[in-house]
């Protein structure tokens, strides 16, 4: 049974409005430099107004790592779960990932700030990425498409992959000062990083095969 999205109430579209200016305002001005005045006005809402969603600073922080997170998974789950393969699977959920950071640069430079302001929130954003990867990995394991490797390991170590390749060619771009807009990563780059973790993951090394 097809399931209908209901519309969105107005306080719910208020409590959207605030994330959205929210994450523009922590992105742009950092944690400490962002104030609640500051993201009010962004959202052309009343400082009362915030106050009937988020308690205060850090909880609308918090919760923007969640949204950011929430839609970053979802772009990748989806773009991934038309593929046929494990490594189709990576392709196109590398691909999501780095088109998902294009669009919006605040995943890097709000998550990065939460080591220092909500470490909580940095450890959630981290974790929930690696538990339907590390499970996806270990169902491609037993249907022979990877290798004998720790999906879990397997899982950081790609997400690791992901977040420094990324802030280098998306973030930072070719020839962009860190904090200027955004690129994206090229095909050479990306078919570079797809070859490495294919054949990281290519089923059929032995453990002395993989050490050589």
């Amino acid at each position: 049974m097809s399931t209908i999205s209901q519309p969105m109430t107005k306080g719910e579209r208020t409590r959207a409005r605030i994330l959205v200016a929210a994450e523009r305002v922590f992105a742009e001005l950092g944690f400490h430099d962002a104030s609640i005045v500051k993201i009010t006005e962004a959202a052309g809402v009343g400082q009362g107004t915030f106050y009937l969603y988020f308690a205060s600073k850090i909880e609308v922080f918090d919760e923007v790592v969640e949204d950011l997170n929430r839609r970053v998974r979802h772009a990748m789950i989806e773009a991934s779960s038309q593929a046929g393969t494990r490594i189709e699977a990576e392709r196109a959920g590398f691909r999501a990932f780095f088109e998902f950071t294009a669009e919006h640069p605040a995943l890097y430079r709000i998550v990065r700030q939460a080591e220092f302001v909500s470490p909580g929130a940095l450890r959630l954003h981290y974790t929930r990425i690696v538990e339907g990867y590390r499970d996806g990995l270990a169902k491609a394991q037993a249907a022979g498409e990877v290798g004998d490797i720790d999906p879990e390991v397997a899982a950081w170590a790609l997400m690791g992959i992901g977040e420094i390749v990324g802030m280098r060619w998306v973030l930072w771009g070719p020839d962009v000062a860190p904090g200027g807009p955004t690129s994206a990563v090229p095909p050479e780059v990306f078919d570079q990083a797809m070859t490495f973790i294919e054949r990281a993951l290519a089923p059929g090394r032995t453990e002395e095969e993989g050490r050589s």
